[in-house]
């Protein structure tokens, strides 16, 4: 059969299942299976397809059409223009992060805190874009850093970044000019109704298991012992949480405190500034 007939009966089966977006995940998943990159497969749609690599696509179809995420069967996904590898212990990035990278970006930095730094994604691409700066990507989880160091070496940034094991600022001692962050900020009671996806994503980066807030109050409350005067707090945010944590920004002593609207206009990143005691 040709890759055409294939693809179609691929999305028809994802269609079925009541995925969303069927054709874009089809043809993604159709494209690995060949090799090629997404934008070169309508030159294929004729090819007689091999039976081996049928047999890979198909079986990628039916795990989609259980809700895996497409970057969990990719082994990853592109973020800020780069690959990430993306796996089960850490959250998938998303686009609405970047919102977080051209935050960070617009000024000038050297020092870099990430808390709660999951597969990397921010700390590294901020050391991509900033060749003379340096990092601290933190996490709880111990395999997920294993998984941020990983991404750190495909990118050749590991020479500037380090990677530790902490809980929030525990094992942190240094002083930065710039923290960032994206805490789990899911409500408890939210998750009941989120994507089925979500199940295969680590439930700790998700949700604090109560408001959806506490990260934010302990970051808040002690970053300012880790910054540099003029140093920035940058924290992504749900959409419907942003005067509540600007609040705590504001009562922490940060001054010049923001809400950053993403691309669809949600309140996605709060900032500030600490200007010293």
């Amino acid at each position: 059969m040709t890759v055409q007939h294939v693809l179609f009966q691929g999305i028809s089966l994802l269609n079925e299942a009541g995925i969303d977006g069927a054709a874009g995940d089809a043809r993604r998943l159709m494209a690995a299976a060949l090799n090629i990159a997404p934008g070169r497969l309508t030159l294929h749609l004729h090819d007689d397809l091999p039976t081996t690599i049928e047999a890979v696509f198909l079986g990628h179809i039916q795990a989609r059409a259980k809700r895996v995420p497409v970057s969990h069967l990719l082994g990853g996904r592109e973020f800020y223009g780069r690959w990430f590898k993306v796996n089960g212990d850490v959250l998938d990035p998303r686009p609405e992060t970047e919102t977080l990278i051209e935050a960070a970006l617009a000024e000038s930095f050297s020092r870099v805190l990430d808390l709660g730094t999951g597969s990397g994604a921010i700390a590294l691409t901020l050391m991509a874009e900033r060749t003379d700066a340096e990092a601290l990507a933190t996490d709880a989880s111990q395999v997920a850093l294993n998984v941020a160091l990983q991404n750190a070496e495909a990118l050749n940034v590991v020479d500037r970044v380090t990677f530790r094991q902490s809980d929030w600022f525990s094992e942190v001692s240094e002083v930065f000019d710039l923290i960032v962050s994206n805490p789990p900020y899911i409500a408890l009671k939210e998750m009941k109704g989120l994507s089925p996806e979500l199940s295969h994503e680590p439930r700790m980066a998700l949700t604090d298991e109560d408001d959806g807030l506490t990260a934010y109050r302990a970051i808040t409350s002690q970053a300012v012992e880790y910054l540099s005067e003029g140093g920035r707090l940058m924290v992504e945010i749900g959409w419907q949480q942003g005067q509540a944590v600007l609040d705590m920004f504001i009562a922490a002593g940060f001054a010049h405190v923001k809400i950053v609207p993403d691309l669809d206009g949600r309140d996605r990143v709060v900032t500030g500034v600490w200007q010293g005691k």
